[in-house]
């Protein structure tokens, strides 16, 4: 009996079609407004827009770490010879 039920289900899902898409798409606005639906829909593109920007910038920050990661050995080698001089002063 709980396969009768699983297949009606599968088959239900499958045989939608246009008319009843159009149905659904009726209700949902007659339940909703056209000034909720729109706002709605602004703010799902808006959630995509700043997801979008997110792993862009994510991308870019690893891709400008490899970058950061060598050390810049002029300014240490002036460093340590400082410390050296000093040493030898004292």
């Amino acid at each position: 009996m709980a396969s009768v039920v699983l297949d009606v289900e599968k088959l239900m899902l499958n045989n939608i079609g246009l008319p009843g898409l159009l149905l659904i798409a009726v209700v949902v606005l007659v339940l909703f407004g056209r000034g909720k639906i729109s706002s709605l829909m602004g703010e799902v593109g808006k959630g995509i827009t700043s997801f979008k920007k997110g792993i862009s910038e994510g991308e870019e920050d690893q891709k400008n770490a490899g970058k950061d990661d060598t050390p810049e050995l002029s300014n240490d080698a002036a460093a340590v010879t400082d410390v050296k001089t000093d040493k030898d002063r004292v």
